[in-house]
Parts: C-alpha cells; structure tokens; sequence
C-alpha cells in the first residue's frame, strides 16, 4: 500500500507540471511570427472574407486566454483539438504517427543497453587494462557527437558508400506484407531490421555511451565494497561475485539514467526521424511548427511530456525492486 500511495502521489504531481508545459508552449507557439491562416491558403486566391471565416473556424480569432482555455476544458476530455493543415483530429493524426517514434525510441534503448551494460561491466572488470582505455573512448565520443551527425555519417558509409542498408523510411513490422510487395512476415521482419539499424544506432549511440559510463563506475564502485572483498577472501569464483554480488548493485544509477534519458531520446528523435524521412511524430512536430500548425504542436508536445513523465514515475518505482534498501515509507 505503501508503494500505490507514493505512485498516486506521483501521479498527481505530475498533473500541474503538464499543465505547465502545456501552457509554455501554447505561449511559444502562439509567439511564432507568421500567420498560420496564410500559410495554409498561400498559392489560393481569396478575399478578407474567407480568411476570416477560416479564423473563426478554427477559433484564431478569439482573444490568447480563451483560446488557451478552450483548449485545457477540450483537453480534459480527451480533445487534442483539429489540424489546420491535415484537415483531421489531431488525436487520429498522433495516433498514426506514435508507431514509427514508439518503434524508434524502443529499439534505440534496447541496442543501448545491450552493448553499454556488458561494455561497461567488461571495463570494470579489467579496469586501466587496454579495454578499459578502449571503452572510454568510445564513450568520449558517443557523448560528445551529435545524434544527427552521426545519423548522415552512417548513411553516407553504409548507404551511399557501401550500398549495405537503405538510407531513409521505415517498414513497419505491424503491416500487412502485401503492403510493401514482400511474399510473407519474415521478410517484412528482415527488411523492418535493415530499415531500423542506421537510425537505431544513430540514436543510441548517446545513450550506449551514457550508460557504459554510469555502469562501468557503478561497477568499480560496486567492486570495491566490502562484501564483495569478503567474498573473494571465502574464494568465491569471481564469475559468481560479478553476476550475484556486484551488478545488481550497481544497476541502480542504470535505472535512474534510462529514466532520465528518455527525454533525450525522444528529443532526439526529431531530428533523426528528419534525416531518414522517418514519419514518426518528431517530424510531424517540426511540419507543424514550420506550418503554425498550434493544435498539432500542442498535442505532440504534450504527448511527449507525459511519455516522459510516466517514464521518470516508472524508474521510481523500479528502485524498490532493484534495491531491497530503498523503500517510500515506513515499514513494519
């Protein structure tokens, strides 16, 4: 019970920083200069008439504080609002677009994970040995290179130069096969993972190095505790102390680094959705923003923040089961 009234706790916390989101972005976007009704009718011949019908429609001419709380009372019932440009709920546009980005973010998580703990765990292990060495480097320069940058680099090496894997767009494994002209679902699993792996590691290459530093500290750290001194004194196969003794330990500021990462990743996910021609909602928030399309901006904004927010309330809630010592209460 303990653990379901911090989550509750959290839960309602998390509502006035939405809402605090919600309303600096409605400020910045409606701070952008230009006019989102011409943009939408440029290259139409219309009159004041029309322009101001159109701003009527879509409540542009209604004062900043009513269209701001119009928009909250629609939000609080699940009204993300109408695209000005798409002519279609932006709800039912997000939707479409969540997969590719969802897809994204995921597979970048996994790559990151599965190459930075045993990197990371391999350079505790042999510390100021030449993989340690080898290893820091490689994190040097996964935190200090831009994601977009290392985005077009492995299309120009792997797509242009090579001609391994395709530079941009995403087959998507949920589709019917017939959609794209392949004769069954392992070859449209096959080519989702040749489509995948240039922006997958484009994206998470930041977070493989971040947490290959967190893990291999951790490690060292974890090493060096006297249990683990007590176990190595009783001979304990040193196998044994790395798998039972150390690494759970030490996966706590892992858990804290994917939370918090999340953010990144999903910024990020905007511009590398832009270099590969991903359809995913980190593009269709840059159109948007180009277009002044507000109502699709604020609902992809706010999508974002609470995928982040549930996010950070979920590592939380992981450190009691990782870490027996941490609790969110009193305990009997």
């Amino acid at each position: 019970m303990t653990l379901l009234r911090y989550t509750i706790r959290r839960i309602l916390q998390a509502i006035p920083v939405l809402i605090g989101i919600s309303f600096i972005t409605f400020v910045l976007v409606n701070a952008l200069p230009g006019d989102p009704v011409a943009i939408m009718l440029e290259g139409q011949e219309v009159d004041q008439e029309t322009i101001e019908a159109v701003e009527r429609r879509y409540g542009l001419d209604r004062p900043f504080h009513e269209r701001f709380v119009t928009y909250m009372l629609g939000l609080i019932q699940g009204d993300l609002g109408y695209s000005f440009h798409r002519d279609m709920p932006v709800s039912t546009l997000m939707w479409i677009r969540l997969g590719p980005t969802l897809l994204l973010v995921i597979s970048a998580f996994v790559f990151a994970l599965v190459t930075a703990v045993p990197l990371g765990v391999l350079a505790a292990k042999r510390r100021n040995e030449p993989t340690d060495h080898v290893s820091r480097i490689i994190a040097l320069i996964g935190v200090s290179t831009p994601s977009f940058w290392i985005g077009i680099m492995l299309i120009l090496i792997f797509a242009v130069w090579l001609g391994w894997l395709p530079s941009g767009r995403l087959v998507y494994p949920w589709r019917d096969p017939a959609h794209y002209g392949f004769d069954g679902r392992l070859e449209l699993y096959y080519q989702t993972i040749r489509h995948l792996l240039l922006p997958m590691v484009a994206l998470g290459t930041l977070q493989m190095a971040t947490i290959m530093r967190i893990e291999r500290s951790s490690m060292v750290e974890s090493l060096q505790e006297e249990y683990v001194q007590l176990a190595r004194a009783y001979g304990v196969p040193e196998r044994t102390i790395l798998r039972k003794h150390a690494f759970r330990s030490a996966q706590l500021p892992i858990i804290t680094i994917v939370g918090l990462n999340l953010s990144t990743a999903l910024g990020g996910a905007v511009l590398i959705e832009t270099v590969f021609e991903i359809n995913g909602m980190g593009r269709l928030l840059i159109q948007s923003i180009q277009q002044l399309d507000y109502q699709v901006v604020m609902g992809v904004t706010i999508v974002l923040a609470t995928i982040f927010v549930i996010g950070v309330i979920i590592t939380d809630i992981s450190y009691a089961y990782v870490d027996p010592r941490v609790s969110y209460g009193d305990r009997d």
